[in-house]
Order: structure tokens, then C-alpha cells, then sequence
């Protein structure tokens, strides 16, 4: 596989007319086109400081992007052979005379004008007229030798002592996914206290990339209080996520033995009967993180923004490993794909990127995607290999509609729960979801406060029971439809 470095330059060379380096570590973009650029000058316009001619040291702070764009397309002679760097430019690519100006540009370097202009942004920006004439690179992450080589420069700066190979090795892997500023700003942080490095720094890490997740507004990360107590009945589901858990914890050894590192598990089924708290449980079984990756958040306006947007929130999700990915509700995350029209085409690219990713993952992000309605899913999702495990997460039977009604009588009325006939309550429930009989505990619980009495009874629930329409009654066509699709599949039963 070609390196950055020699991906560029083969671009460069070929005379592709717009490169698009879409990074924020300026630096880095910096000495990659200067190491490329052999006897090629280089032109430097950017917001800050306007227009710069390195080669003859030429600068014009007050010229604009507009006027350099012009310069260019007038006076092509002087800028052939130059690779023309534009930084910070996604605010003026909404600008149609700066559109029509690098169309033009993009003609004429098409046409021979030996000359490519390199765009350096952190945001990805591509109007659509333009479109076929961009090539958009992403710098590779730090690897692991150049993560241990900034941090054994730092500690001989520094002057400080130099770790063992084992906390050497943590501190590689916790800083994977990081740029190198991060990296030495956390280093940096990290001695303040007490001048050295020590294991509790690795905190600041994780805090470093909680810090990443809320600036990139692409991912969220949930804070998880829930565990695999809180979920009535799955025990099929809880006990395979119990030994993913295990492995997980203990991946060096594992791997070692010859056992695969966790993908993930898809959790298909009836709403309301806990999949989502399945995701969460998970993160907390693992003791990892939880990301959850809305679709919503993916979507931009531009051109290639939204494909930008997926591989940023991967490769968020890969740095941050360990960690648990969530992706709620897939089937409406990648509805509309093969269909025809710009929405539908953006949604394939999206759903083949996050197939790549999937397949070929080699972190330790373990995802755990729920769906409703998996007619809606691509059928290439629910081939064998794409995930650890598929379940199926039917309507709980009654020895989980008891367990249900424990866990929430418990969690609200923990001494009224003896007084109780959990059996009468759960052969009255046939049909209701995990969140029907949460909600129906809920409401006999206020009913009763609100009644002014001192203690929570059977009648109170009984009452409530009969007042809630359960999802049976509401979606009883769907659910006979999803329950015959999840048996043509042969689904793994989450439940016993």
C-alpha cells in the first residue's frame, strides 16, 4: 500500500489540478508538499496572511483570495511548474466567482498549464461544479513508531524518566488515533503536576479524547449507568456479550491462543424490548465507552462532506478504541440504498464506507447496531462475517415479563416489592413490551403518590395495566410480519 507521501506525489506528478488535504494539522500538510514539491516553487495564499511566493520571497498580506485566483488564470506563465497552496479557503467556496475561478484554472491545467493547486482545510468543501476536478486526501494517522518516537523525544527534552516497556506500550496505544500536538500537549499536561509520567496520566488521555468526540459534533458519547442487571430476561444475548467481555479484557492473551478480536453484534427485534439497553450494557460490561454515531450528525450540504463525515467519525472511533460504537436504529441509517436521485446515491457511499470499515476493522471497536425492522436492512449487512452475531429480540415471554416487573418495582418501590403478586402481573401483561411494562410501573407508582397513599400495591398496577394499550394491540400487523421474517432468518434467540 503507497504511503501518503508517495500517494501525493504521484498526483502531483500526473498534474491531477485541485488535491484537497483535508486536515487540520497544518504542519504536517506543510512539509508533506515541501518534501514532494523537487523543483517546483511554491505560492501560498491563505486568510492570515495573504499571498506568499516562497521560492522568490514574494509577499502580498493584502491580497485576496479573488485576486490571487485571477492572478493565476492571467498570468499563467508565471505560475507554471508551481504547486499553488490555498489554506483555510472552505469559507469562500461558497463564493461563485471563486468557484468559476478554479474551474477555470482546472481547465486549463487539463489542457497543459503545468500547475496544481493543493487546498489545505480541515473542513471538507466541494461545490458540485467543481466536483470532478478534486482529489480529496487524508493524512494517515500517527503510527505506532512515530507515537513512541515523540514520546521518547519529549522525555529526553524533558529530562525525565524514561518509563518501562510495558507503561511505554500503554502509553502507545492509549495515544493512537491522536496528531501529534495532541500528543505532546497531553505530555506536556502530564508532567505539570508532578514532573514525570506516571499511569494516572493515561486518564488524561481518555479525557483528550473525550475532548476530540465533542469537537468533532459527529459522534456522541453516551455516559452509561446502565448494566446488564437492569435487563429483564435475553439471556442468551447477555451471556454471548458476558463472553465477548472476557475476550475483550484479556485481547493480548486471546489473540495470542488464536482467537479473533470482537467485531460486534446486531440486534434485531420487537421496539421496546430492550436493544438499546443492550448497547449500553455492553459498554459497561466491557468498561469501555460508549459512542453512539447518528446519521444525522453525518449529513452535510457539500459534495463529499458527508462521505468526509463518515470516515472521520471511523477513525474517531478506531482512536478511541477500546470502545463500544453504537448505531441506533441501522435500518433508517441506511435506508434508501441502489436507490436513484442525490439522497440515495450519497446513502450507498455512506453504507459502503461503513461496510469497508466493518469488514476490514482491525480496532477495537466494538459495535453494537440495533434495528426494528431489518426488511428495510441491505441483505449485505445479514451475511455471515459482517457481524460476531446476529440476535433476535422478540416480545419477553412471562418469566421475563417477572423479571421486567422486579427490576422496575424494585428500582422505585424496593419495600413494597414482597407485597406483591409479580406472577398475576405478568400473566396479565401477555403481548407488552419491555417499555410498556416499565411505563405501566410508572404510572401505578404516580397514580399512587398522587392518591396520597404510603405504599404501592397490586391493584395500583392491575389498574395501570388496564389503562395501557400494549404494542401488540398498537402494531399487531408489523409485529406478525417482523416475527415471520426473524424465523425465515433463523436469527439467534436473544432469550432462552
Amino acid at each position: 500500500m503507497l504511503t501518503m507521501r508517495e500517494k501525493f506525489k504521484r498526483y502531483i506528478d500526473a498534474g491531477f489540478p485541485i488535491i484537497y488535504l483535508n486536515s487540520a494539522e497544518a504542519e504536517k500538510c506543510d512539509a508533506l508538499i515541501q518534501e514532494t514539491a523537487d523543483n517546483r516553487g511554491i505560492i501560498e495564499w491563505s486568510a492570515a496572511d495573504g499571498f506568499w511566493d516562497m521560492k522568490d520571497n514574494v509577499r502580498e498580506p493584502e491580497q485576496s483570495i479573488l485576486q490571487t485566483l485571477n492572478h493565476i488564470n492571467v498570468d499563467e506563465e508565471a505560475f507554471e511548474e508551481k504547486i499553488i497552496v490555498l489554506k483555510d479557503i472552505h469559507p469562500y467556496l461558497e463564493d461563485p466567482q471563486v468557484i468559476a475561478l478554479l474551474k477555470k484554472f482546472a481547465l486549463e491545467s487539463l489542457n497543459g498549464l503545468g500547475c496544481n493547486v493543493v487546498i489545505v482545510s480541515p473542513v471538507c468543501v466541494i461545490p458540485k461544479e467543481i466536483e470532478s476536478y478534486v482529489t480529496i486526501l487524508e493524512l494517515d494517522p500517527v503510527s505506532e513508531a512515530e507515537i513512541r518516537q515523540i514520546i521518547l523525544s519529549f522525555i529526553d527534552e524533558q529530562g525525565i524518566t524514561k518509563p518501562t516497556n510495558e507503561f511505554l506500550n500503554e502509553l502507545v496505544n492509549s495515544f493512537k488515533g491522536l496528531s501529534d500536538t495532541e500528543i505532546q500537549n497531553i505530555l506536556a499536561l502530564a508532567i505539570t503536576g508532578n514532573g514525570e509520567l506516571y499511569k494516572s496520566d493515561l486518564e488524561l488521555v481518555f479525557e483528550q479524547k473525550q475532548q476530540v468526540i465533542k469537537k468533532s459534533g459527529i459522534l456522541e458519547m453516551v455516559q452509561v449507568t446502565e448494566s446488564v442487571d437492569d435487563i429483564g430476561g435475553l439471556e442468551n444475548l447477555k451471556e454471548w456479550l458476558e463472553r465477548k467481555a472476557k475476550i475483550f479484557k484479556n485481547i493480548g492473551a486471546a489473540q495470542q491462543f488464536g482467537v479473533d478480536a470482537p467485531k460486534g453484534v446486531l440486534i434485531a427485534g420487537m421496539p421496546g424490548c430492550g436493544k438499546s439497553l443492550n448497547a449500553k450494557a455492553a459498554a459497561k460490561l466491557f468498561e469501555v465507552p460508549l459512542l453512539r454515531m447518528d446519521m444525522g450528525r453525518l449529513l452535510g450540504k457539500y459534495v463529499g462532506e458527508s462521505e468526509a463525515n463518515m470516515r472521520k467519525a471511523l477513525a474517531l472511533a478506531d482512536s478511541i478504541a477500546p470502545c463500544v460504537l453504537w448505531i441506533d436504529e441501522m435500518e433508517k441509517a441506511f435506508a434508501g440504498i441502489g436507490g436513484s436521485g442525490g439522497a440515495a446515491e450519497v446513502t450507498t457511499r455512506l453504507f459502503g464506507t461503513f461496510l469497508t470499515w466493518l469488514q476490514e476493522k482491525k480496532s477495537l471497536a466494538f459495535v453494537v447496531a440495533t434495528a426494528n425492522d431489518i426488511t428495510k436492512m441491505p441483505p449485505e449487512l445479514l451475511r455471515k462475517g459482517r457481524f460476531d452475531e446476529i440476535f433476535y429480540v422478540d416480545l419477553p415471554n412471562i418469566e421475563e415479563r417477572k423479571k421486567i416487573f422486579e427490576i422496575h418495582i424494585g428500582k422505585r418501590r424496593p419495600a413494597d416489592l414482597k407485597n406483591i403478586n409479580i406472577d398475576a402481573l405478568a400473566k396479565e401483561t401477555n403481548g407488552y413490551s419491555g417499555a410498556d411494562i416499565e411505563g405501566v410501573v410508572k404510572d401505578a407508582v404516580e397514580d399512587a403518590f398522587a392518591n396520597g397513599k404510603d405504599k404501592l400495591e397490586l391493584d395500583d398496577i392491575k389498574r395501570a395495566i388496564k389503562n395501557t394499550h400494549s404494542l401488540t394491540e398498537i402494531m399487531k400487523k408489523s409485529i406478525d410480519e417482523m416475527k415471520k421474517k426473524y424465523t425465515e432468518c433463523k436469527f439467534k434467540n436473544a432469550s432462552c
